[in-house]
């Protein structure tokens, strides 16, 4: 966002201390705020400091160029980020002419964040510097009694390797849940049940930090835009237990009305179809989850259950039920991604699944499959933080949070166990 200013202040404004500031975002909407100093500086702080940030390193010249604030300004914040101990100088820019102007960088020791995704049958937790960097993941079986929840997840945070002598220590705690949030409470689960359950109360009381609860598909798609994918409008289809969309609309993420938005695992595709446990019959995500098809497999083989990697195998050693199974994925995937772009027109879709992951031919089979024209320009692709996109997702919720910013691009890494 780019604040426009005057550098002069009229009368009016040093004798009543309101003042106005233009802001011009990158998604080109002009928005008037008017407010005291304080508030026009506490605006101008949080610019200053996702501007350092998303450029990695930068001098205090470029950054007054860039935003349109006068040097003596850009001095003034950032002097007092660098009191706060948010940012650091980091040495001198290479310039031939001239004084070497100092560059400036977050610091990313200032304090950690933790994300845990809440899964149905797995819960992994990832903590992370203030950049996303120096991860480590931890991952524990799920208790079958959801009552257990909250003090299972008290004893996996303290017992994961958690970074010594930062300023602020912990600063946010993001929960990815695999069902509907509203008002970061969970609103619906259909696959376990943590219906009244005071999560984010609970954790935040016990660790004294701020607790974000969102939707997995969300976190995904923040994931995605964050670390990968630079584009205003994204669909990201995430398909687990069930089968979720996070959607980003002009660079922002769009929740609806109540939260529900991107339940699209419950559109009906098949009427009188298979029961969901959401009440409807003939659910997407009865045909074309994971869950669903490794189940759908298992019968088919009589087992009582089949792992993924063991549907790997047979499938790789062309194993007619596991490539039924694909074709019934790909058909029913094409299907989805069919809706998906005629509903929101994204510039690109995310699929995030085991079956595209391990098989990347498979987004091209579905690509293939979508028979309109009106879909053909569209980029489909496989996701490429796979299983961690919901994990570093919920590192940007709580990154920005702590340091009240709106806009935050990152630099994807390989995480450690």
């Amino acid at each position: 966002m780019l604040p426009l200013r005057n550098n002069m202040e009229s009368s009016a404004q040093r004798e009543t201390g309101v003042f106005s500031v233009v802001m011009i975002t990158k998604r080109r909407v002009t928005v008037m705020v008017t407010g005291s100093k304080e508030l026009i500086r506490d605006i101008n702080t949080n610019l200053v400091l996702e501007t350092i940030i998303n450029q990695n390193a930068i001098s205090r010249a470029a950054i007054a160029k860039h935003l349109g604030l006068t040097k003596a300004t850009i001095s003034a914040i950032v002097q007092e980020l660098i009191n706060r101990k948010l940012v650091i100088e980091i040495g001198s820019d290479d310039t031939r002419l001239g004084r070497k102007p100092i560059l400036l960088s977050l610091n990313k020791k200032a304090g950690y964040v933790i994300c845990i995704d809440v899964g149905v049958d797995t819960i992994s937790a990832l903590v992370s510097d203030l950049l996303g960097e120096d991860c480590s993941l931890k991952q524990i079986k799920t208790p079958k009694n959801p009552s257990d929840l909250i003090n299972l997840l008290i004893q996996l945070i303290e017992s994961m390797k958690l970074p010594k002598g930062s300023p602020y220590g912990l600063v946010g705690i993001t929960l990815g849940i695999h069902g509907v949030i509203a008002n970061n409470h969970v609103s619906f689960t259909p696959y376990y049940d943590l219906s009244g359950l005071n999560l984010a109360e609970e954790l935040g009381d016990h660790f004294n930090t701020q607790v974000y609860l969102e939707n997995e598909a969300n976190l995904s798609v923040i994931g995605e835009m964050t670390f990968q994918y630079d584009y205003p409008n994204i669909a990201n289809i995430s398909i687990h237990s069930g089968v979720g969309l996070g959607i980003i609309i002009d660079h922002e993420l769009y929740t609806g009305y109540n939260g529900r938005a991107g339940e699209f695992g419950h559109t009906i595709i098949e009427i009188d179809g298979r029961q969901c446990p959401c009440g409807n019959k003939g659910c997407l995500e009865q045909y074309v989850s994971e869950r669903t098809l490794l189940k759908q497999f298992a019968q088919i083989k009589g087992l009582e259950e089949i792992s993924f990697d063991a549907f790997r195998q047979m499938y790789e050693k062309e194993d007619p039920d596991a490539q039924e199974i694909m074709k019934q994925f790909v058909r029913y995937m094409s299907v989805c991604v069919n809706n998906v772009l005629n509903a929101y027109n994204p510039d690109i879709v995310v699929i995030n699944s085991s079956f595209t992951i391990f098989f990347p031919h498979i987004t091209k089979r579905i690509e293939e499959a979508l028979e309109s024209r009106m879909n053909s320009f569209v980029k489909i692709v496989p996701s490429v933080l796979q299983d961690t996109s919901i994990l570093l997702g919920g590192v940007c919720v709580a990154i920005k949070g702590f340091l009240g910013i709106h806009n935050l691009k990152l630099n994807h890494i390989e995480l450690k166990a």
